[in-house]
């Protein structure tokens, strides 16, 4: 069993929770419990009718559930909400909120393949039970498809010419460790390594977990799921994640083209409204380096 407290320090702890406003019957969501951080401040403030549901869909996180009546653990991914809310009895909530980061214990733990400090498989999956990792992804994807994950999710400066030495490359090794990664692309790192590596790691994690693709989805349901007046709170850890979350809150939807009136007023209201943009104290960022690019947005539903 993993000790919650050195299994993930959580990012923004009481800046998020203050933000769900909880009531002490209310009913709330942790999309991401990970090392359950912020689910045990939120119970501390949950009346006995209180209740939280938790999804986290990597098995190591559900070690850390607490001993409570008040908490459903849902062992899937947080674009199921909705499905999994009316399951549990639950289609509205009073509040929803989900951390996007990578826990310490996933980075920390060299078999899971995330962090480019060990040699380990090219794994990168955040549910185990997935079958596509990371050496699949560098194996199969065309020079296109690198190059594209490469410039998007990873803002990596030379993305075609690494792509084209990816996929040149692996038609003389087998890419199945980290190491051999590393030693496959050496000759394409620019200015720091270690950021370059890490620019390219978090491409490929992104990729590999559907990680843009699951926070759209999550984010959609997030209306219909939310009781008037229910917060939504959600801490991003990089622009592309945070552009999305902005985008939605400020518009209530991804949908690029809406249906006007004669005046060209648009007919859709959006039932959000934006309330905080929340980023972590210096202090927070000296005891926790790693929150040094979160930041906290709020939404209530009108």
């Amino acid at each position: 069993m993993s000790n919650p407290s050195t299994y993930h320090r959580s990012v923004l702890l009481h800046e998020a929770v203050d933000a769900l406003n909880i009531r002490d019957n209310g009913v709330y969501v942790d999309g991401t419990f990970g090392g359950g951080g912020h689910s045990r401040e939120i119970l501390k403030r949950l009346g006995k009718k209180g209740k939280l549901i938790v999804f986290d869909h990597d098995k190591d996180a559900w070690q850390n559930l607490p001993d409570d009546k008040r908490i459903i653990l849902v062992k899937e991914n947080f674009r199921y909400l909705k499905r999994f809310l009316r399951l549990h009895g639950s289609p509205r909530v009073d509040g929803i909120l989900v951390d996007l980061g990578v826990s310490s214990f996933q980075f920390d733990t060299a078999d899971r393949g995330f962090s480019i400090r060990f040699d380990a498989p090219l794994d990168m999956r955040m549910d185990e039970r997935a079958d596509f990792t990371a050496t699949d992804l560098v194996r199969d994807y065309s020079e296109e498809q690198l190059h594209r994950i490469l410039e998007q999710y990873g803002e990596v400066r030379n993305a075609r010419t690494l792509a084209k030495t990816i996929v040149d490359g692996r038609k003389k090794m087998s890419v199945q460790t980290i190491q051999s990664f590393k030693d496959l692309i050496g000759d394409c790192i620019k200015g720091n390594p270690n950021r370059y590596l890490a620019q390219v790691f978090q491409a490929l994690r992104i990729e590999v977990n559907d990680e843009m693709g699951v926070l759209q989805d999550f984010l959609q349901q997030t209306i219909a799921c939310l009781n008037p007046g229910g917060r939504l709170a959600v801490i991003t850890f990089h622009s592309l994640e945070d552009r999305m979350v902005k985008q939605f809150m400020k518009r209530g939807t991804f949908e690029t083209e809406q249906q006007t009136d004669p005046f060209g007023r648009s007919l859709f209201e959006n039932p959000l409204k934006a309330l905080k943009d929340i980023v972590p104290t210096e202090e927070e960022i000296n005891e926790n380096p790693r929150s040094r690019s979160a930041r906290l947005r709020v939404a209530e539903k009108i």
